[in-house]
């Protein structure tokens, strides 16, 4: 039989399977801690309490909690970088005949030269379907964690229309 590490007290069996000390005043007053509590899921609907201890902590660093819709639209774009340092490898990689286009099988017709897209002029930029107002509370929507159909609710234009901003926003490096 396990004893409260205070005043020596016999613990019930189910109390000594979580606490070491008992039920009285000055015990709990001695022993007990506050729990520290954390949002780690918030939205409309519902919201989701953890309390914060050594394996919560580990989960959060582990990336357990992380926001499932952020992969597509979040503000975290580790990716591209990742894609564009493979590429040049891979072509240090090749070997000289492969990156002169030699390859084994010769070939019939010397590949058609391109030209360079024009430049659009300084003075007319491409003209976005939507306001500055708009980007700016979808940009905000999206950071908050809504979904594109409902932040097209929300400001009362199409979900292809507010994927196509948070996208452009991406692009340029916005988000």
């Amino acid at each position: 039989m396990s004893k409260c590490i205070t005043c020596g007290a016999e613990l019930h069996p189910e109390r000594a399977a979580k606490y070491n000390y008992c039920m009285a005043p000055e015990c709990q007053e001695k022993n007990a801690k506050g729990l520290t509590i954390a949002v780690v899921g918030m939205n409309k609907a519902a919201e989701e309490f953890v309390i914060l201890d050594e394996a919560t902590k580990a989960d959060l660093a582990s990336g357990r909690y992380h926001d499932q819709r952020r992969g597509s639209f979040g503000t975290s774009t580790a990716e591209p970088a990742a894609r564009t340092a493979a590429a040049p490898a891979a072509r240090a990689t090749a070997t000289p005949a492969v990156q002169a286009g030699q390859g084994t099988v010769p070939a019939r017709h010397p590949a058609p030269k391109t030209r360079p897209p024009r430049p659009r002029p300084a003075s007319t930029p491409a003209r976005k379907p939507w306001s500055r107002k708009q980007e700016k509370l979808a940009l905000l929507y999206n950071e908050q964690g809504l979904r594109p159909a409902e932040i097209a609710d929300k400001l009362g234009v199409s979900s292809y229309l507010v994927t196509q901003i948070i996208l452009a926003a991406k692009n340029r490096g916005k988000i």
